[in-house]
């Protein structure tokens, strides 16, 4: 399991609108995709480096393609790339203000200090 890898893609999928809309569409495949062409690159390395090495875990991928968020925070994704990718995606389909915050939230509530770890 690699907690950077998990944040890589959330933070990577997250600044690229086309990605974010791909994600919503079909996760499965937006994961795959991602997995074979830009996990093993280097983050913000625009030489053409890149590593061999990096692939998700079958948890990680799960949680990914089913877009459970609350999975991936137990799993040690950062939560502020959670709720960021997450807002972009669904936040849409919440007819109030602040009504996905809210239920992320809510979501979330069964933890207590200690959260899970989510240095990487």
């Amino acid at each position: 399991m690699s907690k950077y890898l998990l944040n890589k893609f959330l933070y990577t999928v997250d600044r690229d609108p086309d990605l974010v809309e791909r994600y919503r569409e079909d996760p499965s495949g937006t994961v795959t995709w991602w997995e074979s062409t830009m996990a093993n690159t280097i983050l913000n390395c625009h030489t053409g480096e890149s590593s061999t090495w990096l692939t998700f875990s079958p948890p990680e991928r799960d949680a990914l393609t089913s877009h459970d968020y609350v999975r991936l925070f137990e799993l040690g994704a950062h939560p502020f790339l959670t709720l960021t990718l997450f807002i972009a995606m669904f936040e849409r389909d919440y007819p109030e203000p602040l009504a996905f915050q809210k239920e992320y939230g809510r979501r979330l509530s069964h933890f207590s200090l200690p959260y899970p770890d989510i240095s990487t």
